[in-house]
Formats: structure tokens, C-alpha cells, sequence
């Protein structure tokens, strides 16, 4: 009896972490409420660098040189995701992915969408490309572990936070490029980055 209930548990745990998500590039950028969605792929503390394969629709470990690609150095500061509907532009110096998120909040599974604002924007050069990272925290005031809803309280009242973030971006990838720091947004600058980027308009 033991046996078929761990059996039918672990059915259910790969049904849940392995089932195609057909429609998660294609999630409105804005929610109904008039907040952000983003994409979880990476829970805050993970090491392992997980990434959504639109051909396979599936969350999967990154590669590099045949191998998972696993970070050598702390792990993820916080949840890493992207904001489904969005492209950032290789003609206007993108790197023709979606916009880059970091939310800051307790660890949330692989595959979650949440409702997020923008707080700030770390602007970095990647190999001569712009890789803005959109900083966020929960939409939901009982799920956020900072008090800091603009550019400014969180720059004064979490300066060490800030600094660690940029940090970590400019140190983690060990094997690859190096990064390059060309400052910070503020949360409108933010915002305007994710409007310019919108491809795909909200649902009627």
C-alpha cells in the first residue's frame, strides 16, 4: 500500500514538473489588475541554471559543452524568470530574449506565474548586448519579504541588497563572459523598458 502511494506521488510530481506549457510565452505581459506577470524558472537558493525551451515547452537545466549548466558560485539571490510576451529588440542592442526578472520574495516553484511591480532595473552589457534585469517584488503585500515599492526607499532602505545584486550578476557566470554594470533604473524607467518590449497584446 506504501509502495503505490509513493508510486501514484511520484506520477503526479513529474506530471506537475514535466507537463508542456503550451501557452507561457504567450501569458499577458500585464495582468487583469493592471500588475506585471512573470514566469518563474529558477527558485531563489537554486544553483542549477533553468531555463522554459519554447520547443519543447518545457523547463529545462541549460546546456553548455554537453553538460548542465550549474552555477560554481552562490546560488540564485532570489527567483530569476522572465516576462512572457516581451522581446527585447537585437536591433535595438537586445539580446532577442524575453525581459529578465528577479523577484524578491520567499523560493517559488519552477513553471509559477505571479503578479509582480517593478521596483528597479539593473542595466548590464553582455558581450556588447543589453541584458536588463527587472528587479520585482509581489503584487500581494503578504507575500513580499522587503518594504520597498519605489526605486528610492529601496536603494536607501536596502542599499547591502542592492549592492549584493549587482554583485552576483557581475560574478556568477565563471565560465563565461563577464558582464559589465552600466548602473541602475528607477522604477518608471523600468516600467517603460517592459511597455516598449510588450509583442503580444493583452487578451480583450
Amino acid at each position: 500500500m506504501i509502495k503505490r502511494t509513493l508510486y501514484i506521488l511520484l506520477i503526479a510530481f513529474l506530471h506537475t514538473n514535466c507537463t508542456p506549457k503550451d501557452n507561457i510565452y504567450t501569458t499577458p505581459t500585464f495582468s487583469k489588475n493592471g500588475t506585471i506577470n512573470c514566469v518563474i524558472e529558477i527558485p531563489g537558493g537554486t544553483n542549477k541554471k533553468i531555463e522554459f525551451n519554447p520547443k519543447t515547452h518545457l523547463f529545462e537545466i541549460d546546456q553548455r559543452d554537453g553538460k548542465d549548466r550549474i552555477i560554481s558560485f552562490l546560488p540564485y539571490p532570489a527567483n530569476y524568470g522572465f516576462i512572457p510576451s516581451t522581446h527585447s529588440d537585437p536591433a535595438k542592442g537586445g539580446d532577442g530574449d524575453a525581459l529578465d526578472i528577479l523577484l524578491l520574495s520567499e523560493a517559488v516553484p519552477t513553471g509559477s506565474i505571479v503578479e509582480v511591480i517593478p521596483i528597479a532595473m539593473l542595466k548590464l552589457l553582455d558581450n556588447g548586448e543589453f541584458d536588463y534585469k527587472i528587479i520585482c517584488i509581489p503584487s500581494d503585500p503578504k507575500k513580499r519579504i522587503i518594504d520597498a515599492s519605489t526605486y528610492t526607499i529601496f536603494s536607501e532602505k536596502y542599499i547591502h541588497a542592492k549592492n549584493s545584486i549587482e554583485s552576483w550578476f557581475l560574478h556568477y557566470d565563471t565560465g563565461g563572459d563577464k558582464l559589465i554594470s552600466k548602473g541602475w533604473g528607477d522604477e518608471e524607467e523600468a516600467l517603460k523598458e517592459i511597455t516598449k518590449s510588450v509583442v503580444l497584446k493583452n487578451e480583450k
